[in-house]
């Protein structure tokens, strides 16, 4: 006879045949009886299929993990607050995920010294499972990027990009957009009229795109003049010496001074402080402690504050999903592809922060910990 009745498993003994184990049959029974032998089954039920998701859901835990899984972080200027709130992200990611890393390149701005640790990786013993990289200098890093790809080696870049180079996407701020930012706010704080000074380091991808944001922008409010755009070499003692120039009895005036990377506005604020100069617009970039406290006293305007921490966090885990769910090629037109399985570009934001919004704003040298997260 045919086993009847709803929710049947196998362990619950409801097989014909089989010698010394009772059968279950719902057959000539009270009706309530009938009713909680279906809820028993279900309970029984219910426990298995959740047994059997806790083992699935251990499974794509950290064991899923390769011993040989490494992944590797390149950048210049490492002992900036800026790449070391990206550090944290890619640490809390690595701990996550359970799989280990490793921070290289140059300590200070030295396109030549990233440039020779991104080498040194690539050819090293150990393959690297995917790299993350920053390129102070892109057309020096753009043949290692090819290289690395051809070999099989996953490349992301993160913060400043290579985009003729080969590597599959680039996370961080839309630069371009952020210029555009940084010229609104300007026009706003010159009242549409004034003399301007940049601060760049020339040949950076993300330093180009900001600077023809505000260019763009600034085209529109002809009585806004950009006076001079100059290489602070990505030196703090080249920005406090060029400010200190710019200030100095007998050169040009200078309403504004803007700079499109970290370390020139905090150099601009102490010349103006140490001279006791007023009433000036200083438009800065990036959020570390120092910039912060200069807005706070009304020496720097503004500052556009970046997410190094999630562009380095989100890297690493777009390397692992590569490396878990390879693409068929590495070499592809993913920019061109409509079905391309990864993104071209994800924008991580950028945030204006002012007198307004200053004490609430977290500086770049208090990243979030794992329990705060």
């Amino acid at each position: 006879m045919p086993c009847e009745g709803w929710f049947r498993i196998k362990s619950l003994g409801c097989k014909e045949g089989v010698r010394g184990r009772k059968r279950l049959s719902l057959q000539e029974t009270d009706p309530h009886d009938e009713v909680s032998t279906m809820i028993s089954q279900l309970k029984y039920s219910v426990v298995i299929l959740c047994t059997l998701m806790l083992i699935l859901a251990g499974c794509g835990g950290k064991s899923a993990h390769d011993p040989t899984e490494i992944y590797y972080l390149v950048a210049a200027n490492l002992k900036l607050p800026y790449w070391q709130a990206a550090a944290a992200g890619f640490k809390q990611a690595a701990a996550e995920l359970g799989v280990k890393y490793e921070i290289v390149g140059a300590e200070t701005y030295n396109p030549q010294d990233e440039r020779a640790e991104f080498q040194r990786i690539v050819r090293g013993k150990q393959r690297p499972t995917g790299i993350l990289v920053s390129s102070a200098d892109p057309e020096l890093l753009k043949g290692d990027i090819d290289a690395a790809i051809a070999a099989g080696i996953p490349v992301i870049a993160i913060d400043s990009d290579t985009p003729s180079s080969k590597r599959l996407m680039f996370i961080g701020t839309d630069n371009y957009k952020a210029g555009v930012m940084g010229a609104q706010q300007l026009v706003k704080q010159l009242n549409g009229r004034g003399t301007v000074a940049f601060f760049t380091i020339p040949g950076q991808a993300n330093l180009a795109d900001r600077l023809r944001g505000y260019r763009d922008t600034l085209a529109a409010t002809p009585q806004i003049k950009i006076a001079q755009v100059l290489d602070m070499k990505g030196d703090p003692g080249t920005a406090f010496d060029l400010a200190k120039g710019l200030i100095s009895e007998g050169s040009a005036k200078v309403d504004a001074f803007v700079c499109l990377e970290a370390v020139a506005c905090t150099e601009v604020a102490e010349v103006l402080d140490r001279n006791q100069v007023k009433g000036k617009v200083v438009i800065a970039m990036d959020a570390d402690q120092s910039t912060l406290e200069f807005i706070k006293k009304g020496l720097i305007t503004a500052t556009i504050g970046q997410k190094p921490f999630t562009m380095a966090y989100v890297g690493l885990k777009m390397l692992d999903d590569l490396y878990h769910h390879k693409l068929p090629r590495l070499d592809a037109d993913f920019a061109q592809d409509p079905f391309a399985r990864i993104p071209a570009f994800i924008d991580t934001g950028a945030t204006l922060v002012t007198q307004a919004n200053v004490a609430s704003y977290p500086p770049l040298e208090q990243p979030p910990t794992a329990a705060s997260k």
